[in-house]
């Protein structure tokens, strides 16, 4: 079968495309046919992390979707030809989340990814492809989707008519824009893209804000809320972005701590937050739960992921430059079908 795998080249470490013998799964696994797969900014992040590039050779890519090939002894709730997603972690199936899940990340240092004609999955693990979806934009759902569904339904209790601030038009961004828009919420969106902030309009954004005009966005978002502050901040840039994010929330709002998009360093004083009542959850992913939860909404609300653009196989390095070229408009996608 054909792979990538992440190895040390003369730029880098990057994804180069290698071969290997074709699995077949053992008890209780399910062998799946990989069709599509998807590219989050963790994958970038990857290429530069010491945990990862100290042991290169591993498959990238956490996001797929897929058909089973074959089924393993003892597996009896899947069968040949089911369309299926790749969960984010193979470990967290439901309930809270335990500090060892982190290892079954797909694609991290610990675990293989999904950038191959096949991968073997626990039976237990796997989630049902919704219908509505091909499998081009089900390989968008495990990380991105997940991830905005856990932060504003699970963890923050979106209701209708809540306002919702999202920074960016991202996967995360443009999953969380549609879920809001879906339940009822009012979207305040930022962007240094009047294009990009124009495209969140037509998918039901309230209100756009181009922070490269508008450098004191916290300011614009609490003009636009006459002084309340919004009910929800998807945080995804990280501490060039948090002190103002701190500042946009209203009384008894909710912060979902998700991104890095401006690095890593210390967090401001978050004072504030004790003032006026709100809260801060960190987001990683979520659950195979929260997977079957979404799916479920995705499927009643026909929601369809916005992707941006379609590589194929053998053009993955060229996936991640555009990626990284932060030109995108929701997710990028690797072809494996063709």
């Amino acid at each position: 079968m054909r792979l990538y795998r992440l190895k040390h080249t003369e730029n880098g470490v990057r994804p180069v495309l290698d071969e290997a013998r074709d699995p077949s799964p053992v008890a209780d696994e399910v062998l799946v046919k990989i069709q599509a797969a998807s590219l989050n900014y963790r994958d970038l992040l990857l290429l530069g992390d010491p945990a990862m590039t100290a042991g290169a050779g591993r498959v990238p890519l956490s996001d797929a979707a897929g058909l089973v090939a074959a089924v393993g002894k003892g597996v009896a709730d899947w069968k040949e030809g089911d369309p299926v997603c790749i969960p984010f972690f193979r470990d967290w199936i439901g309930g809270i989340f335990r500090n060892d899940y982190m290892r079954s990340a797909f694609g991290g240092p610990n675990t293989e990814g999904v950038l191959q004609d096949y991968v073997s999955v626990p039976a237990g693990s796997l989630i049902a492809k919704p219908v509505h979806l091909s499998f081009e934009e089900a390989a968008t759902l495990p990380c991105a989707a997940v991830t905005a569904w856990q932060a504003l339904m699970v963890r923050g209790h979106l209701r209708e008519g809540d306002t919702v601030l999202v920074q960016g038009t991202g996967g995360v961004a443009l999953f969380a824009l549609q879920f809001a828009v879906a339940r009822g919420a009012q979207v305040i969106i930022i962007s240094s893209s009047d294009e990009k902030l124009s495209r969140a309009r037509k998918l039901g954004a309230s209100e756009l804000i181009n922070y490269v005009r508008t450098p004191d966005w916290d300011k614009a978002v609490n003009t636009l809320t006459h002084g309340d502050g919004v009910s929800h901040v998807l945080e995804l840039g990280g501490p060039e972005t948090y002190p103002r994010s701190i500042n946009s929330i209203g009384a008894g709002g909710h912060i979902a701590q998700i991104g890095v998009l401006t690095g890593f360093g210390p967090r401001p004083d978050i004072d504030r937050i004790r003032s006026t009542n709100a809260s801060i959850d960190g987001i990683t992913v979520g659950s195979g739960d929260h997977f079957r939860e979404m799916n479920a909404f995705l499927t009643q609300q026909e929601i369809h992921p916005v992707i941006d653009r379609v590589f194929p196989f053998e053009q993955a390095y060229e996936a991640y430059d555009y990626l990284k070229s932060a030109k995108h408009f929701g997710k990028i996608v690797i072809d494996l079908a063709s």
